[in-house]
């Protein structure tokens, strides 16, 4: 089985490479390098693994396309993912990014506001401005790409109204709902769905192309959850989101399961960065059996939805990585 681990570490440098020249434009003044396209620059080059362009491009290849073909398309769904992090970390108060000072720490809030805006610019003039397809071609791709923009705002919007109004009463269906609209959609669904209608796949194929990736969307983002509360201390961003009070798959679980509820409750509520209580909030939910709860469930969305896969595509390499990018979104560690 091809591994969609090394295919990350072996091409994310060519995504970088591309994305940079959104950046080396010709400006009419000097300060718009300094105070716009420098900053978002040097924001994208800390890029994680780019799997979002890089999953867009496999599906096309997999249902028989030339993924050169989608890669101003998958450039745009990576554009969206710049601009939600920037804009994410302002809506939420957040200090760091990848382990650096988020955007707004280190520009000011407005530079980041601005960046973040200029991002999501490219994410529609990518396509309109792609050579390679054809009028018709590029507005439904521009379709999906509206349609993902909205959904994910739709989610950023549950999340950020519940830490507004101190939520908590809110059960596991309202966290994958909210998971799903901010973080599957743009992660894995439109990504695939986008690769595939390149590609020059039948409706059917784009469906289950589509499925699978909000199945494996929602679960990388449940182990992103995860790997925040039991990965290395050494990571800055270590526990965070028990600090920002964040309503995960886990905590959630814990506060209709533990008897210990009200007290992690309380810890959730102080938006403490002490070790100690972090240690104690994790306890409770790992007694509640609430990891175990979270691991599981991503696990069986990756299982039930690499069965689907495997029928609608025929045999290929570009196949076989994205069944291993379903493993490989449960397996991660950091």
């Amino acid at each position: 089985m091809a591994s969609f681990k090394r295919y990350l570490k072996s091409n994310h440098h060519r995504i970088d490479d591309h994305l940079s020249t959104y950046f080396e434009v010709p400006c009419e003044h000097a300060d718009m390098h300094e105070y716009l396209y420098g900053p978002l620059a040097v924001y994208s080059s800390n890029s994680g693994k780019r799997h979002r362009p890089l999953i867009c491009q496999l599906a096309c290849q997999a249902v028989g396309g030339d993924p050169a073909l989608a890669q101003r398309s998958a450039a745009a769904v990576e554009h969206f993912h710049t601009a939600a992090l920037i804009h994410d970390d302002i809506e939420d108060g957040a200090l760091t990014r990848r382990g650096e000072p988020a955007m707004h720490i280190v520009q000011g809030e407005g530079i980041a506001i601005n960046a973040g805006d200029l991002a999501l610019s490219l994410v529609t003039g990518s396509v309109v401005d792609d050579e390679l397809l054809d009028p018709a071609l590029k507005i439904r791709i521009l379709k999906e790409l509206v349609d993902m923009t909205t959904r994910t705002i739709e989610g950023q919007a549950l999340d950020i109204g519940w830490a507004r109004d101190g939520r908590f009463d809110l059960t596991v269906d309202d966290y994958l709902t909210m998971a799903k609209h901010k973080t599957a959609h743009y992660s894995g669904a439109v990504p695939l769905a986008i690769g595939a209608i390149i590609g020059g796949a039948d409706e059917e194929t784009i469906a289950i192309l589509r499925e699978f990736g909000m199945a494996t969307g929602l679960a990388f983002q449940i182990q992103d959850d995860l790997i925040n509360l039991t990965g290395s201390d050494k990571s800055k961003d270590f526990r965070i989101d028990i600090t920002e009070g964040k309503r995960t798959l886990m905590a959630l679980h814990a506060l209709t399961h533990s008897p210990q509820a009200r007290r992690l409750l309380e810890i959730l509520e102080k938006r403490t960065s002490d070790p100690a209580l972090l240690e104690e909030a994790v306890q409770i939910m790992r007694d509640a059996g609430s990891l175990d709860y979270a691991s599981s469930y991503a696990g069986k969305l990756v299982e039930d939805a690499k069965v689907e896969l495997e029928r609608a595509l025929d045999p290929s390499k570009a196949k076989d990585l994205l069944l291993s990018m379903a493993d490989f979104f449960i397996s991660r560690q950091g």
